[in-house]
């Protein structure tokens, strides 16, 4: 499978803004889009997991700045634990990497490669075939190939990219981020009955031939704007396609977006739902298939602290219920009462009894209180959730509680933010969109 000539370059030095506080250590310390926690593991590993099962055993990570690069360096290292070889971009680079174009091709320069390489972002996880792509490259000679994905008129509007191919695969035109009613302009095949109900759409990996499109490069106008802002789905593509490169298309199965909540949230639950499968097949085979879930198994033999039993024990009478879609991780404390669906448990968890959890992430270390509500929801590692019985805590529609903060019993926050280590009070009725990010914005709502 694949092809161990073919290296992987990593783009991983984005500040990962629209993610926050997932991003956030502290208010004013960000962790790498790199390490957002998914499944267990931080993000970059399963990319480099899946791209090493399809043959790729070189990697080069493109970091920007101390913070970025060192946390990346920490958890991947030189690849030894892979299998694989990784590589870092210089640091004395790091102000020529202004936009993921601009930080391919003078990375590409940094390491003189002329073979071919996949480039991905950090910020997306991929069922992608590499075989496809290579084969695609080579039956069209194209110096990239674009991987695509399929999306609706809807689902494009304003969000994403969307190129014109030939009947060859061969891209010929770009629409970047087009509106409802250009779509339907520009693309009037969509609005007919028999017509096709999907458009291809950039899903950010491209396959390179690195030579060619070092040389492609090598234009007064590339060179100016790689010294400025080359970003590769606005930039770098068109000016290829003008300049009469070849650039093909080739479709994969699935892109899942982790740049905001709401993406994060629903790549995570489709992830856990099998619709993945190298990520599924990493995950292991299920404790349970039907319904579908994943439990370490020091947490079936924890025991809770009220009534003593096991996970495992609670689970066979009935007094707990998990699933589909769940994955405990190790040493997690569920009480009684306590009902999961769609739930991605971290590490050293507590869950109190009666607490009901659904579409959401809870932290590493998180501790959730009696009778908490948390649906479609993320809630960081070490967050405080102290709910009980007679004021219980409910945070729902898309709402974020970063690293360490604690919300007093009777918070109620429906897609609100809350920033790392804030003590938010009995609260409710903060709008939805709101950004907690200071003492000082809690107590406008106290």
């Amino acid at each position: 499978m694949g092809d161990d000539s073919t290296v992987g370059i990593i783009l991983a030095g984005g500040r990962g803004e629209r993610a926050k506080p997932i991003t956030l250590q502290s208010a004013d310390y960000i962790r790498s889009k790199a390490l957002i926690p998914f499944a267990g593991r931080p993000l970059i590993e399963w990319i480099v997991e899946a791209c090493r099962d399809q043959g790729i055993r070189r990697f080069h990570v493109v970091a920007q700045g101390v913070e970025n690069r060192s946390q990346i360096k920490l958890v991947l290292g030189h690849g030894e634990r892979y299998g694989v070889e990784i590589d870092y971009s210089r640091a004395r680079f790091d102000p020529y990497n202004v936009g993921s174009g601009a930080a391919t091709l003078h990375n590409l320069e940094q390491w003189n490669l002329t073979g071919t390489a996949l480039v991905l972002p950090v910020d997306s996880l991929f069922e992608f075939s590499l075989d496809r792509l290579l084969a695609a490259q080579r039956d069209t000679g194209a110096v990239v190939t674009v991987a695509a994905v399929s999306r609706t008129p809807e689902e494009i509007a304003g969000k994403y990219g969307v190129m014109r191919t030939t009947a060859a695969g061969l891209v010929c035109g770009f629409l970047e981020k087009p509106r409802l009613p250009v779509i339907e302009r520009e693309f009037p095949e969509i609005t007919q009955p028999q017509g096709p109900r999907t458009l291809a759409t950039n899903a950010g990996m491209y396959l390179i031939d690195c030579a060619r499109l070092r040389l492609a490069a090598r234009t007064p106008e590339l060179i100016r704007l790689a010294q400025q802002r080359l970003d590769w789905g606005n930039d770098l593509l068109p000016r290829l396609v003008g300049l009469g490169h070849p650039v093909a298309v080739e479709p994969i199965a699935r892109l899942g977006d982790l740049g905001n909540i709401h993406d994060y949230l629903g790549t995570l639950g489709d992830a856990l739902s099998g619709l993945y499968p190298q990520m599924d097949r990493a995950l292991g085979t299920p404790l349970s298939a039907d319904p579908r879930y994943w439990i370490h198994e020091s947490s079936l033999r924890a025991k809770d602290h009220i009534t003593g039993t096991t996970l495992a024990q609670k689970i066979a009478e009935g007094s707990v219920v998990i699933g589909p879609g769940v994955r405990i991780g190790r040493h997690v404390e569920i009480g009684a009462g306590v009902r999961l669906r769609a739930t991605d448990v971290g590490d050293g968890v507590d869950l109190h009894e009666g607490a009901q959890v659904e579409g959401s992430v809870l932290g590493d270390s998180a501790v959730i209180g009696a009778y908490a509500h948390i649906s479609d929801s993320y809630v960081g590692p070490m967050v405080q959730v102290r709910s009980d019985a007679r004021a219980p805590v409910r945070l729902e529609a898309l709402s974020a509680v970063g690293d360490g903060a604690q919300l007093w019993s009777g918070t109620r926050l429906s897609g609100v933010s809350v920033y790392p280590r804030l003590r938010v009070p009995a609260v409710s009725g903060v709008p939805s969109g709101t950004q907690l990010t200071s003492s000082d914005d809690i107590l406008q709502w106290v």
